[in-house]
Order: structure tokens, then C-alpha cells, then sequence
């Protein structure tokens, strides 16, 4: 951290005298390709609101952690979400329903159950806040350090298996016939995002993470003309925007996951204007 922090020294920006900023800035560094790829694929495999789902179920593992006296809750809610996403995988590859029908009943299953948890025995729910807002402030020099590790394992899995991924999406029966693992590939995918969103829920917060993993790639969706555009779109807005939220919180004093979900609203509505100007 420490040559990060003499980077942070030369860079004009006044937010950057304050080291708790600075790890804020830095997390925005990492965690920012990491949304931008997971985006891709999420919407690449129209699992938008899977996403939405997977925050809930991790809501559901801190307040199990929370319930058993765990120091760090967190790893318990990955565990959870990990399950809830290879349970999902499993009813999925044997059931005649929808994706959008599993998916309510698995988010709808999963915040119930969180909700009674969490308030079990007259419990207060309002320690929960901050899993429901977040806190980007907040994060520790270990937390970014785990957050790299996980966009260094992202950047693997996207390398090796985003073609299998795009084409399972695309048309299954043709990746089946390639020979392509389809339920592997889906369970390895749905095991990422479960991840991913459990480590940011703390950051980002429940209420808008889903935004922050659709938005990256819907706008890069709109202006892309090819695949590898796709990603690098993706990617560059969802660090534009995490860069400029994080800035725009700071001097307005508002929610930084917040700014940074709506400056990605603004992305997308420049990306569909400039979209019907090319059309």
C-alpha cells in the first residue's frame, strides 16, 4: 500500500490527502474491470437478474454469520452464495421453467429467509444497513487485497472461457455439439458472480449492486461493433463511472455507490443517443 500511497501523493486531486479515500480510490481501480467483465457476461447470458438474486442470498449468509457470532461474516455469506448458486445451476439443468421464474423463486426464497434471520428473536435490523447501502469508505488494505486476488481469477476464467460462454448463450445446442461443457461452464460462471457479488455487497451495497453488474455492458451494448469492443466498452465505463461517483460523492458528500450507479445511467443514455445517431 504504500507505493500506492506515493502514487496517490502526486496525484492533483484534493479527496487523495486522506488515506481511507485512497484505499476508496484504489478499490474503485480494481473493482471496476471486474464489473466491467462480470457485465459482460451477465448480460452476454441474460442472467441479469440473477445477479439481483445472489445479493440477496449473500444478505442471507452475513445474517447467518451475524446469527452464529463469526468474525468475519463475509466468508460465511460467499460460502452461502456459492451453494445458493450451484443449487440454482443444478434446479436449472433439471427443470422445464423459465430462468426468470427459478430466479424469483430463489431471490424471493432467499430475502425471506434473510429478513427472518436477521430479525429472529426480536433481533434489530438496522446493524444491516450498511449491506443494503454500502460503504466504499470503509474498505481495509486486506479487503482490496482479496478483491485483486478475485479480478485476477476473473480475468483467468474470462480468458478461457468467455467464447464457451458468449456461445452457450448465444445458441446451446451448437455449443453442446462443439463439445463445450455447458452445465460445467454455467456452474463455474454462476460460482463468479456469487462471489463477486458477495465480496462488494459490503462496498457497493444490496440496493444498487445489480445495477453496477447490467449497466457496464448494456452500454457498451449499445455503441460496440464487435466483440472485443463489447468488453473494452464495457470495461472503460464502469471505470469511468467508478471513478467519477467516487469523486462526485466525495465534494457532494452523497453515497458513493450511488454516484457511481447513476453516473452508469448517464453512460447508458449517451451510449443509446449516440446509438441512434449511427442508426
Amino acid at each position: 500500500m504504500s507505493l500506492w500511497y506515493a502514487i496517490c501523493d502526486v496525484i492533483p486531486l484534493e479527496m487523495l490527502q486522506w488515506d481511507f479515500m485512497r484505499n476508496a480510490f484504489l478499490a474503485i481501480v480494481i473493482m471496476s474491470p471486474l464489473f466491467g467483465l462480470m457485465s459482460t457476461m451477465i448480460v452476454t447470458g441474460r442472467m441479469s437478474f440473477f445477479s439481483d438474486a445472489l445479493g440477496h442470498s449473500a444478505f442471507t449468509g452475513i445474517a447467518i454469520g451475524c446469527i452464529c457470532g463469526a468474525a468475519a461474516p463475509t466468508w460465511i455469506a460467499v460460502a452461502f452464495s456459492v451453494a445458493f448458486a450451484l443449487l440454482f445451476s443444478y434446479v436449472r439443468s433439471r427443470s422445464n421453467h423459465t430462468a426468470d421464474t427459478l430466479i424469483g423463486v430463489f431471490s424471493s426464497t432467499a430475502v425471506a429467509l434473510g429478513i427472518f434471520i436477521a430479525t429472529l428473536g426480536g433481533g434489530s435490523f438496522t446493524k444491516y444497513n450498511t449491506y443494503l447501502i454500502g460503504d466504499i469508505l470503509s474498505v481495509t488494505p486486506s479487503e482490496i487485497g482479496t478483491l485483486a486476488l478475485v479480478l485476477l481469477a476473473v480475468v483467468i476464467f474470462w480468458v478461457f472461457y468467455s467464447n464457451q460462454l458468449t456461445l452457450t448463450a448465444i445458441h446451446p445446442q451448437l455449443a453442446s455439439s462443439r463439445g463445450i461443457p455447458i452445465h460445467l461452464s454455467q456452474c463455474i460462471f454462476t460460482t463468479a458472480i456469487a462471489v463477486v457479488v458477495t465480496l462488494s455487497i459490503s462496498s457497493v451495497g444490496l440496493l444498487i449492486l445489480n445495477s453496477l453488474l447490467v449497466l457496464p455492458a448494456a452500454a457498451a451494448r449499445n455503441i460496440a461493433r464487435n466483440l472485443k469492443q463489447y468488453h473494452l466498452f464495457s470495461v472503460l465505463s464502469a471505470l469511468v463511472a467508478g471513478l467519477a461517483g467516487l469523486i462526485i460523492s466525495y465534494y457532494l458528500g452523497s453515497s458513493a455507490g450511488a454516484a457511481i450507479s447513476l453516473t452508469l445511467a448517464l453512460i447508458f443514455a449517451v451510449s443509446f443517443f449516440f446509438r441512434k445517431v449511427r442508426a
